[in-house]
């Protein structure tokens, strides 16, 4: 007879599923405890090359308050029913809202949204994981304060805790989040509450302020793991400057990449640019303001160069587009100014696009609200390049050099067009490193097309490491794969850990490849 669940945890029979049910219903309302097909389809959803039965939960269990969470882990202990934790579930190019392996329950903590304190003079939050950036964006407008957040992009319906804990990045001075990260809440998988650096001594005041408390600082062993659930997270916000300078610069040739990095990384290095500088390929920033392939061509396979080079004049764009801004005093930002554009002089070649100049034009104005902290949704327009609901992000890091970043194009265009798909990529500078973030976008309703993707994926990443690449974050599907790339003395170390913490193996078993 037939399961009456869409998926059951692996090594647990329908029965003892039953009874676990019963036991979250009683622990977090009916309304909290989701077993139908119509209520799972949401969390199914995935953009990867991959058959979504692969990924089907078998329950959702949506928690309020701490003490929720703490039941939750304590009846998944005593029924050895795994469970995958998601905050706002909108990493859709790492694996969305789906458990990383059928079966597992999905924590969806969305309704743990409270916007718990922000305080204007210390520049500091602290907040529950289902807060978005537009929730807290909207708060602070609402509120007149002077701070600015940093987000990736798309932004508005994702949330600083999930990114966070994933490692993300973003657009503005502090876009390295996991940097501005200060103090969390974890419940861990034998349900103690543990809260990192000063959250563990009474009546402190210092949690949101000072990240190291005493002893060994565990907060960076809980990103991107599964060794336990966060429930809090402080993190620092950055004054709002007096001056807001954002600019572009535009590059005629695929080839200027090397010589754009090793202009910008001075500059990057001694923060005269201080915010994360963007290096978008043509097809990126095309697709962002709504082109899609089909209005070019509809042949199978790879853009060709000439079209890709038809879409960067038609749009008005470069084959590389290089967005920045300066912050700061009327002074500071004059001084920078100058400094930059002597730069971009001195360098002979790149079109200096101011906001004046720009206007409103896409997608100057959405890369100028990313990298000022306003939340849009702009940057959704990749997925229909190619159309089909096909993403997966692939993206490796390597030094801030030149010389690095034209290897890289030039190797993943050869890959990807091989299996017919298209390069759609960015670099992000920071101080000192190089992230390089690939949209692999193909067609999820092709066969064909999805097969030849994972396949494309899978290449990608076997000849990059040959090269000494590897990346910083994978969705779901990859993460056993990625892990190997670490080592065997890492996932030894990982192992042990999980064991020690959590010896059941109920907390997301499969995150980043970590099992007991």
């Amino acid at each position: 007879m037939a399961s009456k669940y869409l998926a059951l945890p692996k090594g647990v029979s329908e029965a003892r599923f039953d009874a676990a049910i019963k036991k979250f219903t009683a622990a977090l309302g009916k309304d909290n405890v989701l077993t139908s097909g119509e209520h799972l389809q949401p969390y199914t959803k995935v953009m990867m090359a991959v058959e979504t039965e692969k990924h089907v939960p078998s329950a959702i269990v949506m928690a309020t308050t701490v003490e929720q969470v703490q039941a939750v882990v304590k009846i998944c202990n005593e029924y050895k029913i795994p469970v995958w934790t998601i905050s706002t579930g909108r990493n859709f190019g790492y694996g969305s809202a789906a458990p990383v392996e059928r079966g597992q329950i999905v924590l969806d903590l969305r309704k743990m949204n409270k916007i718990i304190n922000i305080d204007p003079e210390l520049c500091t939050a602290l907040v529950e994981p289902g807060v978005t950036y537009q929730q807290l964006y909207d708060y602070i407008e609402d509120n007149k304060l002077p701070l600015m957040l940093s987000f990736s992009a798309p932004s508005a319906i994702a949330g600083p805790v999930g990114n966070t804990m994933d490692r993300g990045v973003g657009y503005t001075p502090y876009g390295e989040h996991f940097l501005m990260q200060c103090g969390m809440e974890v419940v861990l998988a034998n349900g103690d509450v543990y809260r990192t650096g000063m959250g563990g001594v009474k009546g402190d005041k210092a949690w949101q302020v000072f990240k190291w408390g005493y002893g060994p600082t565990l907060d960076g062993m809980f990103t991107q793991s599964n060794y336990g659930i966060c429930t809090k997270m402080g993190f620092w916000l950055m004054p709002k400057p007096p001056v807001f300078k954002p600019f572009e610069i535009k590059f005629d040739n695929e080839a200027d990449i090397s010589e754009i990095v090793e202009m910008l990384r001075p500059l990057r290095i001694a923060n005269i640019i201080p915010n994360a500088v963007v290096i978008a390929g043509t097809l990126w920033e095309a697709a962002t303001c709504n082109t899609r392939r089909s209005d070019y061509i509809t042949t199978p396979g790879h853009t060709p160069d000439h079209i890709v080079k038809q879409i960067q004049k038609d749009k008005h764009l470069g084959a590389w587009n290089v967005y920045a801004a300066l912050y700061g005093s009327p002074e500071q930002v004059e001084v920078n100014w100058k400094i930059v554009t002597e730069t971009i002089r001195k360098a002979g070649k790149g079109r200096i696009v101011t906001q004046e100049e720009a206007g409103d034009t896409q997608p100057f104005k959405y890369r100028a609200q990313l990298m000022s902290g306003v939340p849009n949704l702009q940057e959704f327009g990749l997925y229909n390049w190619r159309g089909g609901g096909g993403s997966m992000w692939f993206a490796p890091v390597s030094q801030a050099r030149g010389s690095e970043c034209d290897k890289q194009v030039k190797l993943a265009k050869t890959i990807l067009n091989k299996h017919g798909l298209d390069y759609v990529g960015e670099f992000i500078v920071g101080w000192r490193d190089m992230h390089h973030v690939i949209d692999v976008l193909f067609d999820r309703s092709s066969e064909e097309e999805t097969k030849r993707a994972n396949a494309c994926f899978a290449e990608l990443l076997d000849e990059f490491e040959k090269e000494g690449y590897a990346v910083y974050r994978v969705n779901t599907a990859f993460q056993e794969r990625v892990a190997n790339s670490y080592g065997p003395v890492k996932r030894k170390l990982e192992k042990t850990i999980k064991r020690a913490l959590d010896p059941n193996g109920i907390l997301a078993p499969g995150k980043s490849g970590i099992r007991i």
